[in-house]
């Protein structure tokens, strides 16, 4: 069994920790960095801790940069209780 990942250790396990930190935050929602933020969409797509990510980034209220696969814009959508349940049918879903 895989051990529990206390509060913030998450991100030692996040797919972007080789990653460039600026592609996560585009600086705008036209354009090329619709192209960015795609690209680290799919860094998100493939990362194991993407669920504690995106519970992070809500409950904290980032307000900017894409956070366990969603933009601020999308995460301002949606409720922390929606997301949380979409996760937990399909842990690979997009919002």
């Amino acid at each position: 069994m895989a051990p529990r990942l206390i509060e913030g250790n998450w991100r030692v396990r996040a797919a972007c920790q080789s990653t460039d930190p600026d592609l996560f935050f585009p600086a705008s929602s036209t354009g090329k960095s619709l192209e960015q933020a795609a690209e680290a969409k799919a860094v998100c797509a493939h990362c194991l801790v993407r669920r504690q990510c995106l519970a992070f980034a809500l409950r904290t209220r980032q307000p900017h940069g894409i956070w366990g696969g969603l933009t601020g814009d999308e995460r301002n959508l949606k409720t922390p209780d929606r997301v949380a349940d979409r996760f937990a049918r399909n842990p690979a879903a997009t919002v």
